[in-house]
């Protein structure tokens, strides 16, 4: 009673990564917070996923195992996450941003009577062992921090790729506790079923790019972004933006990079045409080397470079791809 609970999504034979990022950052709560750190897995052919949850710091796994939980479907996966939650009593319930996570959340923590907050990039303990949980509001222009003083759980959802997955070097020595399901449902939340499914495989992984060229407003243009397609071509990297240059129509939303886009930590970060404001500086600040190609020498983002080239993007980048292309004979 009173641990974290981690929703840990399944799919696919596997578990989702934003799952065990909660999980590496869960077990730094749970020591702050000095309780126990708890997953719960919903799904079907779950044999054995205790083992990857154990070696992410899960003390003790909760599966629901059981052919009609899989695909996702709303009813079971509330009915069976809410009578959990009432029964362990956490004080902290984590769940992924995602698809999923956006649809079950908010129903369990109104089933709960219990506070939510959204897209968070940021959780902290804070006074009184509260849970600080850290947001864009407004569009983005505000960071607001929110607290849940008077409903337990404190539940939040939280954007993938914010938080770092790391394993541990040795798995926790947990336990299993199988649910029931039948304790838990019944016809009636079976009443919608899944017919057929078609998922298209994402073709842009900028998450998992070693180098990324991000380009802002300033590129100019969406043929200007040309320039840092055929870079990034050259250097095996992936191009993302700004939420203004996507909103300009220069590249699509996919590429987005920022507090309401995707969260990066290559290795190399090329910012192309980018001021730096802390939305968009907030998805790529862990990077560990970031280059600024900018006119503006006073932009924000220089400040936070390891390298500034003060120019224009139209001169410097093809200059850097023949380099490129040129040592790399």
């Amino acid at each position: 009673m009173n641990n974290i609970i981690v929703y840990c999504e399944h799919h696919d034979g596997k578990v989702a990564d934003i799952s065990l990022e909660l999980l590496t950052k869960g077990r730094s709560l749970a020591s702050q917070l000095r309780c126990g750190l708890n997953a719960l897995v919903i799904g079907a052919n779950l044999k054995g996923v205790e083992h990857e949850l154990f070696a992410f710091g899960a003390e003790t796994v909760f599966i629901a195992d059981e052919s009609r939980l899989s695909p996702y479907l709303t009813l079971p996966h509330a009915a069976i996450t809410t009578a959990v939650f009432k029964e362990e009593q956490p004080q902290v319930a984590l769940f992924g941003a995602t698809s999923v996570g956006r649809d079950l959340a908010p129903r369990v923590s109104s089933a709960l009577k219990s506070g939510l907050t959204a897209d968070c990039t940021s959780l902290e303990i804070g006074e009184n062992n509260l849970l600080y949980q850290i947001r864009p509001a407004f569009g983005g222009n505000i960071i607001a921090t929110i607290i849940n003083p008077d409903h337990r759980p404190q539940m939040a959802t939280v954007r993938e790729g914010v938080m770092k997955k790391e394993r541990l070097d040795v798995p926790v020595a947990g336990k299993v506790k199988i649910l029931d399901t039948a304790k838990y449902l019944n016809d009636a939340h079976f009443a919608v079923s899944i017919i057929e499914r078609h998922i298209e495989e994402q073709k842009i992984d900028i998450k998992g790019a070693s180098i990324v060229v991000a380009g802002g407003y300033g590129v100019g243009s969406k043929e200007r972004f040309n320039l840092l397609f055929d870079l990034a071509k050259a250097l095996g990297a992936e191009v993302g933006a700004t939420r203004a240059a996507v909103d300009a129509g220069f590249v699509d939303h996919a590429r987005q990079i920022g507090q309401t886009g995707v969260t990066v930590r290559p290795k190399l970060y090329i910012a192309c045409g980018i001021s730096g404001q802390i939305q968009h500086t907030a998805g790529m600040d862990q990077s560990a080397m970031i280059i600024s190609i900018n006119t503006d020498p006073h932009a924000p983002i220089n400040r936070i470079a390891d390298y500034v080239i003060d120019g224009d993007l139209g001169d410097v980048i093809p200059k850097m791809t023949l380099a490129y292309k040129h040592h790399s004979k």
